[in-house]
């Protein structure tokens, strides 16, 4: 990344003129994918995420956003995952919001166990599946055929939630900047995509607490620095080198 470049992403408020980026907070809270889940064909939100915020972030993934509660709460992002094969729910969701999904017609799966955050502890895409390894195996099953995709359970930087650990779309993944070359190299051959180290507002390696992407854009946390921002941008394969 060139000097200039980095000291554009250093000035705040050119993040404003980059349609691909909304940087931003919930209620005060910089913990934006912890009440979100998108994919390329639409974004979930939590109710507590106002309608205004909602077409904000619609504009920059580029899909239609849809507030809903999971499991009574607005924390969309903990207890859910997918692809676009499938959204994956646990079995605590209540039935009235399955209903609001069926009336969204996203097809989902429901479930059934008793680490029941599927969004800290599943990392997946259309080429496959990264689950805690403490799931058993009729679960891991389970996940696998509703995902329709090769499953492997696995760690990144030797802890089991790997979900809440990394942040990906289609093609690019960005995970705990702790994570080894083999953490890497295994999830690179099994997502089929691009992986990168790196960290969300002002250093959490949890990736997904701070993030909300899909292969159009991302929203990421107040709390982020300018250089932190620049380098989740080119890891997400977003970066326009004529900023």
């Amino acid at each position: 990344m060139g000097e200039s470049l980095t000291l554009n992403y250093l000035n705040r408020p050119h993040f404003q003129e980059i349609m691909h980026i909304l940087i931003t907070d919930f209620q005060g809270n910089p913990n934006v994918g912890l009440y979100g889940f998108a994919t390329d064909e639409y974004c979930l939100l939590g109710k507590d995420v106002s309608e205004e915020k909602a077409e904000e972030i619609s504009k920059v993934l580029k899909v239609p956003t849809h507030r809903i509660n999971i499991c009574g709460t607005s924390l969309v992002g903990v207890f859910v995952t997918g692809n676009t094969n499938k959204l994956l729910v646990p079995s605590i969701a209540f039935e009235s919001e399955l209903k609001v999904l069926e009336k969204l017609k996203i097809d989902y799966e429901v479930i059934e166990t008793k680490l029941t955050a599927l969004g800290n502890n599943i990392l997946c895409n259309d080429n496959g599946a990264l689950v805690n390894p403490d799931f058993p195996a009729t679960v891991k099953k389970r996940i696998r055929q509703a995902l329709n995709v090769q499953l492997k359970p696995g760690t990144i930087a030797r802890m089991h939630n790997v979900g809440s650990l990394s942040i990906s779309h289609q093609s690019k993944c960005v995970i705990h900047r702790d994570a080894d070359k083999e953490d890497m190299e295994i999830i690179s051959e099994l997502l089929n995509l691009e992986v990168e180290l790196g960290t969300v507002n002002m250093g959490s390696p949890y990736l997904r607490s701070g993030i909300i992407c899909n292969s159009n854009g991302f929203i990421v946390g107040e709390s982020s620095g300018g250089p932190e921002i620049a380098q989740l941008d080119e890891s997400l394969g977003f970066l326009d080198e004529e900023l």
